[in-house]
């Protein structure tokens, strides 16, 4: 049966259910000591790096797992269950194995330890509990000790998922800064995410150019380049002079802007429309320099000129395809 809450009810229980998590990760952020280094040190020594848990604690260590992945560190999620019915052979000796456990005596987690040790792995828990069997015997223990979950039953795992989640990135993002990883480095993980995309591909790659490239002179009339955008399709026109330099652009929201400006358009020449010296682009510029150009602007633009380095046109690339670029 379903009740009625006002909607202030529902915002205030969600800002206290924030407000909960936000104070857990202040606790721990303030808690925070020598441990910290020495699990960052056992990472960077390591072999590779196995993340297990279960229930909740197993979902945030696949992203941990992940994460540590995808900044270049050989890492793998390693499920607890699975772990002594087989999985456990992926672990060796030089081997970190990250155990979370809110409790520290979860069943699963603590009969893992004995049969880690003995493959010569050495053992990195994000635990609740210092004085818990886990926190014990593990080489390094961080305390990711909350006071309440967010939860109204105080059951449901929120405030401890967050905080050990945020354990995972704090370490993650302290191994980036060590290890000097830049941009590049992490593109390389991701050849075809968009991230990847953005730097590695450069404008050249993916700009309209030729035959597709929307022309107008800076004396052409302005009829003549509302046609000229709807026959090349790419939202805007470039004006150019006789040597082809840039002078100016005219985009579909000028277009509109001038429609609703003016009710007779014959009379118009393109150079009483267009935005003159238009922001623009290098043909040799990442598609992410190109992508900032568009957006880091108080009013944002969806296209750019592309041109060489005296100024003539040579393309035109869209905020369209650099989104659905691929290589």
């Amino acid at each position: 049966m379903h009740f009625m809450m006002e909607k202030s009810q529902i915002i205030a229980i969600a800002k206290e259910t924030l407000q909960i998590e936000i104070e857990s990760l202040a606790q721990v952020q303030n808690s925070l000591d020598e441990s910290f280094v020495q699990a960052i040190e056992l990472i960077l020594s390591a072999k590779k790096i196995v993340v297990s848990g279960i229930g909740k604690s197993a979902i945030v260590g696949r992203k941990i797992a992940s994460t540590l992945l995808s900044i270049g560190f050989p890492s793998v999620f390693m499920h607890s269950v699975d772990a002594l019915h087989g999985d456990i052979g992926i672990v060796g000796e030089g081997d970190l194995v990250i155990l979370l456990s809110k409790s520290g005596s979860t069943d699963e987690i603590i009969q893992l330890v004995p049969y880690l040790k003995n493959r010569g792995a050495k053992i990195v828990s994000i635990v609740g509990e210092e004085n818990s069997y886990l926190s014990r015997e593990s080489d390094v223990a961080i305390l990711a000790k909350i006071t309440r979950e967010a939860c109204p039953l105080n059951i449901v795992p929120t405030s401890s998922a967050i905080v050990s989640l945020a354990i995972g990135d704090a370490l993650a993002v302290c191994l980036m800064k060590i290890k000097g990883i830049t941009i590049e480095d992490f593109a390389r993980q991701h050849p075809l995410g968009q991230i990847g995309r953005n730097i590695i591909l450069r404008v050249a790659d993916v700009m309209h150019k030729g035959n597709n490239l929307p022309l107008i002179g800076e004396n052409g009339n302005f009829r003549d380049a509302v046609i000229e955008i709807t026959n090349k399709k790419l939202g805007c026109v470039c004006v150019v002079d006789s040597e082809n330099v840039l002078k100016g652009i005219i985009t579909d929201g000028d277009v509109r802007r001038t429609l609703q400006k003016y009710s007779e358009i014959n009379g118009l020449r393109v150079s009483d429309v267009m935005t003159r010296n238009p922001v623009k682009v290098s043909p040799f510029a990442l598609l992410g320099e190109a992508l900032s150009l568009m957006e880091r602007r108080e009013s944002q633009i969806n296209v750019l000129p592309v041109v060489d380095e005296n100024n003539r046109c040579i393309g035109v690339i869209r905020l369209h395809d650099i989104v659905r670029s691929t290589i």
